[in-house]
């Protein structure tokens, strides 16, 4: 008898069409659906609509012509750009900054999870996490501010460095191109190193106990504890992160460098996007900017595609 429902209910729903089937999901979730609109209108006016125009790539855009308008140039914008004479040291800048970061900055909440896991008091671990989120929800602009006056010349740092070395001549921090990318990466480390572990946190929570409680009755020290059951318990999130932040590897803090770099350390603080922003924005060149747009994204995607196929392949864990 149950048999001869569950056919019967499978054979309506085949019935069903499609429209039939979605007004019934929207009524069941109707109040889902409700939460996802304003999701969906910031998605839709901020990402893809801008990306009809991304056509002014291709020509000579005249603001006052419009896109209907404007002479179309094919690839011009995109030869132009390599042909800059400051083409390769922008995209050299992009490259390290972002491989530092992926170096240096990608580990640290990894690292900081990990020993926030170990703790055993509740109390020192909340008021740890607090500590470490707060500068997360600091204004990008107030930062910087602060980030200006610790490496100004009678800034906190110089005033420590001094300390140590009488010699030290106090110079002011940021106009020296060669500790730019420090500067950048120490701060970027600091400002987000408690809110990027949360998500590792959570993982560890789902960790199994008994697995630990196996390891420590076999005789495992926490150190090998955390080699052989957090680590890969963590594994499969930390290759999706990193997959996600490989696909951005053209992508910068590009408020961070704009608030911080000054033409003195141009040559190791200038980006593709900040490069853009002068050259595309300030001086009218949409269309370059646009091109340089293009650039970006294609070898955005073409690196994450690259990347999840070689972990799905070697790991089997990937995106999709």
């Amino acid at each position: 008898m149950q048999m001869n429902n569950a056919q019967a209910l499978l054979t309506r729903k085949k019935k069903q069409s499609l429209g039939q089937r979605l007004i019934r999901e929207f009524v069941k979730y109707k109040w889902v659906y409700v939460l996802m609109i304003p999701v969906l209108a910031y998605y839709i006016l901020f990402k893809y609509l801008p990306m009809t125009k991304m056509v002014i790539a291709f020509q000579d855009f005249n603001i006052f012509r419009g896109i209907e308008g404007s002479k179309w140039v094919g690839l011009d914008n995109f030869i132009k750009f390599f042909q800059l004479k400051d083409c390769w040291r922008i995209i050299r800048n992009t490259l390290l900054l972002n491989l530092w970061s992926i170096l240096f900055a990608f580990p640290a909440p990894i690292v900081f999870a990990l020993m926030l896991n170990e703790v055993q008091y509740k109390r020192t671990k909340k008021v740890m996490q607090t500590v470490s989120y707060m500068p997360h929800f600091i204004s990008m602009v107030v930062v910087c501010g602060l980030i200006r006056n610790f490496c100004s010349s009678d800034g906190v740092i110089n005033t420590i460095v001094s300390f140590f070395n009488p010699a030290w001549n106090s110079p002011n921090l940021l106009d020296r191109s060669e500790l730019y990318r420090t500067i950048h990466i120490a701060s970027g480390v600091w400002q987000n190193i408690g809110w990027d572990s949360i998500i590792y946190l959570a993982t560890l929570s789902g960790i199994d106990p008994q697995l630990y409680e196996a390891a420590y009755i076999d005789g495992a020290s926490r150190m090998k504890r955390i080699i052989h059951v957090t680590l890969p318990g963590l594994t499969p999130i930390i290759i999706v992160k990193l997959i996600m932040r490989l696909g951005n590897i053209f992508d910068v803090a590009r408020e961070k460098i704009l608030l911080l770099y000054n033409p003195l350390t141009y040559e190791t603080a200038d980006t593709i996007s900040t490069y853009m922003y002068r050259y595309g924005l300030l001086e009218s060149n949409y269309s370059m900017g646009a091109a340089v747009g293009v650039f970006n994204t294609i070898i955005s995607i073409t690196i994450l595609v690259t990347v999840n196929t070689f972990f799905r392949r070697f790991t089997e864990e990937s995106l999709w």
